[in-house]
């Protein structure tokens, strides 16, 4: 918990704090006060740059200037980009063939250098531990690393400090680094406050992980892009194993028709992921009635492609 008010004295200087909104019509359906966490609102559209610039900003001038390596879909690409440009270093960003166009070219307009290698997550994020090392960039775990967690917690920080009678916190989870931030932050302040995590049953190795009590392995298949993970990960996972209270796994449809909800009903766009916390609290609708939820917004930065395919199958 120090680490995290440690992070938010940073952060504070460089990023304006996200709105928590209350959704009547969300309220209606859960039974509950429903409130939003909107970390779509920030400059690179995603939570992940909380992370980014807490740890960027804690490195050696001599690794900056070196430079800086790390594989993502999107979101933590941007982050780290984000961050590298703030404090003057050189990013190198590692994504799978076939990327979202839009965090390619939003990454790029930030200053990295974008290499696409890879049919997945994995595949690019073993790729980019290993030019890290030929190369001698800092490599930066997408998700076992301390300073990470400790940024992107400030956003649990900031629902506690603006709704301090929480009960319930519904995180996405694709590596565990908002999660398992959440965990800290929900349990340092309020131990009675539940933190629930939500993956896609097409990409379930955290919750496997989570569950086995080992890290597990396990299919890539989802189309949300902050939750494609094929792997559990030594840290987050020792967070959530302590922390978390319970782990939900939903459909891609289930996914594909809270993205809808929400962008109704907030009048924001939201990636697959962001869903994923809507569509967590649906299945677990008896346990939420008369709560006070909060759901995270993890992201907007949905694809072009994701918007057309969810209008086509509502045609």
């Amino acid at each position: 918990m120090r680490d995290v008010l440690a992070a938010s004295q940073v952060l504070r200087l460089h990023l304006p704090r996200t709105p928590l909104y209350r959704y009547e019509t969300l309220g209606q359906e859960l039974s509950s006060e429903v409130f939003v966490k909107h970390e779509n609102h920030l400059p690179t559209g995603s939570f992940k740059v909380r992370g980014g610039i807490n740890l960027v900003s804690r490195l050696l001038s001599s690794e900056r200037s070196r430079g800086v390596i790390t594989a993502s879909t999107g979101n933590h690409a941007q982050s780290i980009a984000y961050a590298s440009k703030i404090f003057g270093g050189k990013a190198v960003i590692v994504m799978p063939e076939n990327p979202n166009p839009l965090k390619v070219q939003a990454t790029r307009a930030l200053g990295a250098e974008v290499i696409l290698h890879g049919r997945d997550f994995d595949a690019a994020k073993e790729y980019a531990a290993r030019l890290g090392q030929e190369k001698q960039y800092r490599f930066i775990h997408p998700a076992n690393e301390p300073l990470l967690i400790a940024g992107v917690a400030t956003y649990t920080l900031e629902i506690f400090e603006d709704l301090p009678n929480v009960d319930v916190i519904i995180v996405p989870v694709g590596g565990g680094s908002g999660a398992s931030g959440a965990c800290i932050v929900a349990k340092a302040i309020n131990p009675d406050a539940k933190v629930i995590a939500v993956q896609s049953e097409r990409a379930p190795a955290q919750y496997m992980s989570w569950k086995e009590n080992k890290l597990v392995s396990a299919k890539n298949e989802t189309f949300a892009e902050g939750l494609q993970t094929g792997q559990g990960y030594q840290l987050t996972q020792s967070i959530l194993h302590r922390y978390l209270d319970d782990f939900v796994l939903v459909s891609e449809d289930d996914i594909r028709e809270s993205m809808l909800t929400l962008m109704t009903c907030t009048h924001n766009l939201v990636e697959g992921a962001s869903a994923a916390s809507l569509a967590g609290a649906r299945k677990i609708k008896r346990r939420l009635k008369n709560k006070n939820v909060a759901l995270i917004v993890s992201g907007g930065n949905v694809g072009l492609r994701d918007i057309i395919d969810l209008y086509e199958r509502r045609k």
